[in-house]
């Protein structure tokens, strides 16, 4: 068996505050849309190969099974490594970091913000290797 990807789903309120952080400040294009009365209740993303979806807690509760539609509606983690931190630096410059900038012990320099639907995001870069 190979694993041909694996796609995290946030659930959130409400999808439309976090279209802008994906599509204007991060550059991914929404490749699917799932309209839940005059809301939208599902949302694709995408960007090269990595794609990110959300869904609202209404429609979970709605299309799952019960046992799923239980899901935690805290926040969620994401860690996305990019090969130019600097420019993430600079599309979110505005928005309150969670984490500050950092190099940590692992060797990737690294910061997190939270996005509009209360979801925690950590970009980070590998720091170059210096030779000794």
């Amino acid at each position: 068996m190979n694993v041909k990807r694996i796609t995290s789903v946030l659930l959130v309120k409400e999808i439309e505050p976090v279209i802008p952080f994906w599509t204007e400040r991060l550059g991914f294009t929404k490749t699917v849309e799932v309209p839940d009365g005059n809301k939208l209740g599902f949302v694709a993303f995408q960007k090269g190969k990595t794609e990110v979806m959300y869904q609202t807690y209404a429609s979970v509760e709605k299309d799952a099974p019960p046992a799923m539609a239980q899901a935690n509606k805290g926040p969620t983690y994401l860690y996305m490594e990019v090969d130019d931190l600097d420019a993430v630096l600079a599309a979110t410059k505005d928005m309150r970091q969670v984490m500050p900038l950092r190099t940590a012990f692992y060797g990737l320099r690294e910061f997190a913000v939270q996005d509009p639907g209360g979801h925690f995001i950590t970009f980070a870069q590998p720091v170059a290797a210096t030779s000794h």
